[in-house]
């Protein structure tokens, strides 16, 4: 007899985890670094910025181009007018909507906790209709902090209502971390914006191939791997 498996609350990441939204994030910073009369960033370097949030994006970029911190603000503003309708460039990464599909149908409950401010984070669901998936959304400026502090990915937890086990996917020392500090199980996909090896991030199992998520949560829930 197969054992039961019970039914999760299983969180997510978004960018550089179920979408690549790197060369969107990059030609933006480079329409706004373009208006300065600075010189653009690398594709690499958008990645490498990627992860705590927009306000840290923008510093990180105009830190790279030399550009007084006293513009920060104004630099921000430029950058957020932008984000919001920055998908044309963004993929979703191949089988994530499948995975999420093949969760939903097993009877797991579905957040996403992100360091995207929300109204990008909804912009880019609602484009590739992924927004269906999640009972709960908590974006980077719902709450007064970010990840790594875990109070986001806690909140998303509980607005979704379960007492089921709760896990979280992502592929950053961002997620990684977050998980570890709201104690909860962490499954790192590897082919996001990490910049770290893997083997040096606290993870309960990775992978490399959305087909194997359902696999992998099945085999955390049943105690296996």
């Amino acid at each position: 007899m197969r054992p039961h498996v019970a039914e999760a609350l299983i969180a997510f990441d978004l960018d550089g985890t179920l979408i690549d939204s790197a060369p969107d994030i990059h030609a933006i910073a480079n329409e706004v670094l373009a208006e300065e009369g600075a010189a653009t960033i690398t594709l690499e370097d958008a990645r490498g910025f990627v992860g705590r949030g927009a306000a840290n994006f923008v510093a990180q970029m105009r830190a790279a181009r030399g550009i007084a911190e006293s513009e920060q603000a104004r630099l921000l503003d430029a950058y957020l007018s932008r984000y919001q309708g920055a998908v044309g460039l963004t993929t979703v990464y191949p089988g994530a909507a499948e995975a999420l599909e093949a969760l939903r149908g097993a009877g797991h409950r579905l957040c996403l906790c992100t360091n995207k401010p929300e109204a990008p984070t909804e912009a880019v669901l609602d484009h590739f209709d992924l927004a269906r998936f999640f009972d709960v959304v908590v974006g980077g400026d719902t709450l007064a902090v970010r990840k790594p502090d875990p109070a986001p990915l806690l909140a998303a937890y509980d607005r979704a209502g379960s007492d089921g086990p709760r896990v979280f996917v992502g592929d950053s020392e961002i997620d990684a971390e977050t998980a570890r500090a709201a104690g909860v199980p962490f499954l790192l996909f590897t082919e996001g914006y990490r910049k770290a090896a893997a083997d040096s991030l606290p993870h309960h199992a990775r992978f490399d191939r959305f087909e194997a998520l359902p696999g992998l949560v099945r085999d955390l829930l049943a105690g296996r791997g």
